[in-house]
C-alpha cells in the first residue's frame, strides 16, 4: 500500500516536468507511504513518476518503486496489493520469466509485459497503477474493479497530472482550487462526493474497474473493464442447479477470499466490531495465520451498557477464536484534540470515517501495518435494509408514480394534508415522484436529500449547474446497466457502486492512510463477487448474512448473528454539541446541526462547501 504520482508534459508545447511540482505532490501523501520515497524521470524529463512507499510484500529494497523491467522498457508506480501474485508469478516463471524481486510490483511488470491491458482481468487485488511504456511513449493507468484504492488526474491540454489524493494535487500549486458544482451538489445529496467528480473542476477521479491511455495527443476516454451490473446480469443468464447450497458456496467462497487477503510479509491484524462480518473474518483468519491474530475494538464510555456498545460481544468472539483482543478506548478529549488532524487527513469531506480514523489509529498504535475490514458483506449479501425497503417502494408505489403528473401533485398537496408525517419524514412528499424507477427509489433511501430540497441549501445558480453537470438520476441508472436482473443484484448494485464505494471505501483509504495502515477488505473482491453473484438474486432476508456466521470452523455464537444490527458508530453528536459550549462555534456549527451528529457538516475545512448536511 502506497502513494503514488506522477507528471506528463504530453504537448509538444508544454513546459518539461518540474521537479519541485513533483516532490511536493509525492511528499504531501507521506503517511501513505513512510518506509521509502521514489522517483523516476524520462531521458526527455517529460515525464515523472513517484512513490511513497508503504512496505508490505517483499520488505527490501528490491520491492522500491518506481520500479523497472529488466530491459528498462517499462517503469511502475503501483499503490495496492495483488493477493494472487503468487499464482501469476509460478505461471509467469513457467513461461520462463526471471525474476529478481518477492514483489507484486514486478509481476505487474512482467504480465504488461506479455498481455497489455489484458492482464487487469488477471489481476485479484486492489490497485490502481501507473505504467510508461518508453518505446511506444504511453503511460497507462488503471484501477481496481470496485474502487477500492483511489486514482485522481487533471489535465489542463498541456500536461496530465495524477495521485493517489485530491489534495496532494492540489499540493503540487499548479492546478486551480476552482470549486465543482456537480461535486458540491452531490456531497449535499449523499453525505459524499460522487466520482469521477471531486470538490474541484480540474481534478477527476478515474473511474472504478477502468483504465486509461495517455499519449503526445493527451488521455483518451477511459475505457471499462469490470461493471458491476454487468457480473450480475451474466450470472443471472446462466443455468443454476435449484438445488444448490447456497449457504455452502458463501461458505466456500468467502474463506478463499480471506485467506488470499492474508498475503503478507508482516502480521495482519483484524478490525472487530460485535457484528457477523468482522467476526466471520476473524474466526477464519483464526483457522489460516501463521500466528494468533490481533484484533482490535473501539470502545466509548457514552455507550457503555447500551446495545451500541462493541466491546463485550467482541471481547467474547475474540475468546472464542483466541484471537488477543486490544480494546481501545476513545473519548472526548481525545476527538477534540484529534479533530484537526483527522480534517486535514480527510481528502475529500465525508459524513463519515471518524470510527476508520480512531481504529486505524488504534492499530498502528499497536505495530500493525495492515488489518482486515468487514466492510462489504452488507452489500454483497443482501444485509442492509434497502433490500427490503428499495424493492417495497419501488413494487408498491412505483405504478402510481409512473403516471404523468402524479408526483409533482402529490408533492404539492401531501404537506397541506399530512404536515405532522412530513415533518418527521420529509421525504414522504416525494414518493410518488421518485418510486417509479429504481434508481429513484434508491435516492429516496439513500439521499440526505433529495435535489428538489436543495434550493434551501445551496445558491440556485450553483445548485442548477450542479444538477446539470451531476444528473444524479442517470448516474444512478449507469450502475443498473445492464440489467442485473433481481431486486437483491440491483440493489447491491446501487449500494456497491455508490454508498460502498464512494463512501465506505473511501474513508477507509484516508483514514487508514493517515496512520500508515492498509486497511483491506476480503468481503470488497472481485473474484468474490463473481462466485456469489448467481446466488444473491435468490437469497432470502438474513440469508447471506447467516450463512456469513457459520464460514468459520466454529460459527459465530446465537449473541452475534442474531443481534440486531446497529452499526459501527461514535457518539460524535454529544462530542461536537458539548464542544460548541464550550467555544463560540468556531466550526461553524450551531447547537442545532451538531445535535444531527456527525452528518450535521462539512468536515474538510479547505473545500469550498459550508454548511450542514
Amino acid at each position: 500500500m502506497c502513494g503514488i504520482a506522477g507528471i506528463y508534459a504530453y504537448h509538444d508545447a508544454a513546459a518539461p516536468a518540474e521537479p519541485a511540482e513533483l516532490l511536493a505532490i509525492r511528499d504531501h501523501m507521506s503517511a501513505r507511504g513512510p518506509d521509502g520515497a521514489g522517483e523516476w524521470w524520462s531521458a526527455d524529463r517529460r515525464l515523472a513518476l513517484a512513490h511513497r512507499r508503504l512496505a508490505i510484500i517483499d520488505l527490501s529494497e528490491l520491492g522500491a518503486q518506481p520500479m523497472a523491467s529488466r530491459d528498462g522498457r517499462y517503469h511502475v508506480s503501483f499503490n495496492g496489493e495483488i493477493y494472487n501474485h503468487p499464482e501469476l508469478r509460478r505461471e509467469l516463471e513457467a513461461d520462463g520469466v526471471v525474476y529478481v524481486s518477492g514483489s507484486d510490483t514486478e509481476t505487474l511488470l512482467h504480465l504488461y509485459a506479455r498481455d497489455g491491458a489484458a492482464m487487469l482481468k488477471q489481476l485479484r487485488g486492489m490497485f490502481t497503477l501507473a505504467i510508461w511504456d518508453t518505446q511506444a511513449q504511453t503511460l497507462f493507468l488503471a484501477r481496481d474493479p470496485y474502487g477500492i484504492k483511489p486514482l485522481y488526474y487533471a489535465n489542463d491540454g498541456w500536461t496530465m497530472r495524477f495521485a493517489s489524493q485530491v489534495k496532494a494535487l492540489l499540493a503540487g500549486g499548479k492546478i486551480s482550487s476552482e470549486p465543482e458544482p456537480a461535486g458540491v451538489v452531490g456531497f449535499k445529496l449523499w453525505g459524499h462526493v460522487p466520482e469521477p467528480f471531486t470538490l474541484y473542476r480540474e481534478i477527476r477521479a478515474l473511474p472504478a474497474g477502468h483504465c486509461m491511455w495517455v499519449d503526445r495527443w493527451g488521455p483518451r476516454v477511459p475505457e471499462r473493464y469490470h461493471h458491476v451490473a454487468e457480473v450480475y446480469s451474466q450470472a443471472s443468464r446462466q443455468n443454476h442447479s435449484a438445488k444448490v447450497d447456497r449457504e455452502e458456496v458463501i461458505r466456500a467462497a468467502v474463506r478463499d477470499s480471506i485467506r488470499a487477503h492474508l498475503l503478507a510479509d508482516v502480521e495482519v491484524g483484524v478490525f472487530l466490531s460485535a457484528g457477523i462480518d468482522s467476526g466471520a473474518i476473524l474466526g477464519v483468519v483464526s483457522e489460516f495465520a501463521a500466528r494468533r491474530p490481533r484484533a482490535i475494538t473501539l470502545s466509548f464510555e457514552e455507550f457503555r451498557g447500551s446495545a451500541e456498545d462493541e466491546a463485550p460481544l467482541a471481547a467474547d468472539v475474540a475468546r472464542l477464536y483466541g484471537a488477543e483482543h486490544l480494546v481501545r478506548h476513545v473519548g472526548q478529549t481525545e476527538f477534540n484534540a484529534d479533530l484537526p488532524a483527522l480534517l486535514d487527513a480527510m481528502d475529500q469531506p465525508s459524513i463519515d470515517g471518524v470510527n476508520t480514523w480512531f481504529v486505524s489509529k488504534a492499530a498502528r498504535e499497536v505495530g500493525l501495518k495492515v488489518a482486515l475490514s468487514g466492510l462489504g458483506g452488507d452489500e454483497l449479501l443482501a444485509g442492509y435494509p434497502s433490500f427490503i425497503d428499495v424493492p417495497r417502494w419501488h413494487r408498491r408505489f412505483g405504478p402510481v408514480a409512473g403516471v404523468p403528473g402524479v408526483g409533482l401533485l402529490a408533492q404539492r398537496i401531501l404537506p397541506l394534508l399530512f404536515p405532522g408525517l412530513l415533518r418527521k419524514q420529509p421525504k414522504s412528499a416525494f414518493m410518488l415522484r421518485y418510486a417509479a424507477t429504481w434508481e429513484g427509489s434508491y435516492l429516496l433511501k439513500r439521499g440526505l436529500f433529495l435535489p428538489d430540497e436543495l434550493h434551501q441549501q445551496l445558491d440556485a445558480d450553483l445548485l442548477r449547474e450542479g444538477l446539470r453537470r451531476l444528473q444524479p438520476l442517470s448516474r444512478l441508472r449507469a450502475s443498473l446497466t445492464p440489467d442485473p436482473a433481481s431486486d437483491n443484484a440491483r440493489v447491491a448494485a446501487l449500494e456497491s457502486c455508490h454508498y460502498m464505494r464512494d463512501q465506505l471505501l473511501r474513508d477507509s483509504d484516508w483514514a487508514g492512510m493517515a496512520h500508515s495502515l492498509e486497511i483491506r477488505t476480503p468481503l470488497v473482491d472481485s473474484h468474490l463477487l463473481g462466485r456469489l453473484a448467481p446466488i444473491v438474486g435468490a437469497l432470502q432476508p438474513g440469508e447471506g448474512k447467516r450463512a456469513l456466521a457459520q464460514t468459520p470452523s466454529v460459527a459465530l455464537p446465537a449473541s452475534v448473528a442474531d443481534r440486531a444490527k446497529t452499526g459501527f458508530g461514535v457518539p460524535t453528536g454529544a462530542w461536537l454539541a458539548s464542544a460548541l459550549e464550550k467555544s463560540s462555534g468556531s466550526a461553524g456549527l450551531s447547537k442545532g446541526q451538531a445535535s444531527r451528529g456527525w452528518s450535521g457538516f462539512v468536515l474538510d475545512r479547505q473545500s469550498p462547501v459550508v454548511g450542514t448536511a
